[in-house]
């Protein structure tokens, strides 16, 4: 929905509400026009069923407001006499018009400063859980989200079985534009295993204001732009066309911003011709083929001392194949005296996608490049105006159609069209983004989908809060947490320190803290 079509929407319902409440309005001693005026008959109809004025900003926040509603047509209900279980089941599954079979047929009185208390223990339960949801979504929303790591394209910086808490405040909060979606959940409910959103209506795109914009690898979890996986390792073509907000949620770091120029050379990323500076937390991993003189590599050397989670395989007596090995790792093996040689896996030739027979597989998908060379490539910036031809149409063809929804045409003799107008130039309306997993041979990111829109920016993640290996079973829980990671930020330099032992003072300073209060409050009761 456009926002003309949300205004034209929200004077609809300016309109129920008024031709449902007006009686009820002047019973309370107010007028019958307070109940047409938006947003004023807001805070008068919390006056009138004895509520905070602070409530109206909770029925234009997106998700909060779908529990807000229900809470509102009850409290009205009440405010008017009607209390019984059956009233309440009635205001919330007619959607609210039981309100307006009171306003015309009922002979109610409006009861002023009302008791707010729950009548039942029940009651009280039921209001501080709405209350708990209503401000952890606000927090999930526009504040912090938890994130767990799935894949091991960040290994090392971030391991699978992290745990974050993702800033939403450093690049600015996004507005949900999935109006309608269960809370706290992501694309489908947990357990029912069914999907958690409507994608009608759409809430057009906004972002409240950030303290930062994205830096050079600063690591980043946003909506993956080239729509949305069916489902994770799931790679046959299938399709799950979901909103923006719903699509899958992915972690990489910030290699390219809005204009530069990269280019990866032997694995080696490149912006504006020089080396990319990856500082000295970024733990960078290759595939090698280490060769020994036959004599085995101990295992426990490999888990103990390079802890390698990704594995290795073992191609000959004195050849293995290693998935991902930073350069710490491979100055390790070279110690050994029986290994000969190591050899850095660098691509050549041609990459093709695996599941679809002669497509290239690096974006933009019409280059003969490979996942270790590739480009030059220009990340476009929002205000740009880039040429279009045959050659430079690929690079944007999902800007223009998918990322910023125009209607774009080839026509047989390669003239193109952009809204039914024929275009040799388009003007780019957003900033975009190029990603990379640290473990570079076994990351699928920017290099195989192109640009991430500023739109599908998530957040930042600052820090990890628990840390679980996912290959010591839950029976052995001291073990299976990695308590050196509890606590630790993700950005910044220099080796990670964990904050989690500062965690526990705290925690107990404010037990002792509880208790004692408790004590005193006790003893002078008695």
């Amino acid at each position: 929905m456009t926002f003309k079509q949300w205004f034209i929407f929200f004077l609809a319902v300016q309109v129920i509400h008024f031709l449902g409440t007006w009686k009820l309005y002047i019973k309370a001693g107010r007028k019958a026009w307070e109940a047409a005026v938006p947003v004023y008959n807001a805070v008068v109809l919390m006056q009138i069923i004895n509520r905070p004025r602070w409530w109206v900003i909770l029925l234009f926040i997106p998700i909060v407001n779908l529990i807000m509603f229900p809470v509102v047509w009850v409290e009205t209900l009440r405010s008017f006499g009607k209390n019984s279980t059956t009233d309440t089941i009635l205001g919330v599954v007619t959607l609210g018009f039981y309100v307006y079979y009171v306003n015309y047929f009922e002979n109610v009185t409006h009861i002023p400063n009302r008791s707010l208390k729950a009548k039942t223990e029940g009651g009280e339960t039921v209001s501080s859980i709405l209350f708990a949801v209503v401000v952890a979504t606000i927090i999930h929303t526009f504040f912090i989200q938890p994130f767990t790591i799935p894949t091991s394209s960040l290994e090392k910086t971030l391991l699978v079985g992290d745990f974050l808490f993702v800033s939403k405040v450093n690049y600015g909060a996004r507005v949900p534009q999935t109006a309608i979606a269960f809370p706290m959940v992501h694309d489908t409910i947990p357990l029912a295993k069914v999907k958690s959103y409507s994608k009608f209506p759409q809430i057009p795109e906004m972002r409240l204001p950030g303290f930062e914009k994205p830096a050079h690898n600063d690591i980043m979890v946003f909506n993956w732009p080239a729509d949305t996986v069916y489902q994770f390792f799931d790679r046959s073509g299938r399709r799950a066309d979901k909103p923006l907000d719903k699509k899958s949620n992915y972690v990489k770091r910030t290699v390219g911003l809005p204009g530069d120029n990269l280019q990866i050379k032997d694995g080696v990323v490149y912006i504006n011709n020089q080396v990319l500076d990856l500082g000295d937390r970024a733990k960078i991993q290759y595939s090698y083929t280490v060769t020994t003189d036959g004599t085995p590599l101990d295992i426990n050397f490999l888990y103990r001392d390079l802890g390698i989670t990704e594995g290795f395989q073992q191609m000959r007596t004195e050849i293995y194949y290693f998935y991902a090995l930073t350069e710490e790792n491979v100055n390790k093996l070279k110690q050994l005296s029986h290994v000969k040689d190591i050899k850095r896996n660098i691509s050549e030739g041609t990459e093709f996608h695996p599941y679809r027979k002669g497509m290239l597989a690096i974006f933009p998908h019409t280059k003969p490049w490979n996942l270790d060379n590739l480009g030059p490539i220009h990340i476009p910036a929002k205000g740009e105006v880039v040429q279009l031809n045959e050659e430079t149409l690929p690079f944007y063809k999902a800007i223009i159609t998918d990322y910023e929804h125009n209607k774009l045409e080839v026509k047989s003799d390669g003239s193109i069209y952009i809204n039914n107008q024929p275009a040799t130039s388009y003007t780019i309306q957003q900033d975009y983004y190029y990603m990379m997993g640290d473990n570079r041979h076994r990351s699928e990111d920017s290099r195989y989908w192109g640009f991430v829109p500023a739109d599908h920016i998530v957040g930042k993640p600052v820090f990890i809060w628990m840390s679980m290996d996912p290959n010591v079973p839950m029976s052995k829980l001291i073990d299976k947490i990695r308590w050196e990671r509890l606590f630790t930020t993700v950005h910044g330099t220099g080796k990670p320190h964990s904050f989690f032992i500062y965690f526990v003072i705290l925690l107990a300073g404010w037990a002792v803290y509880s208790f004692v209060k408790k004590r005193k409050a006790k003893k002078y009761n008695y």
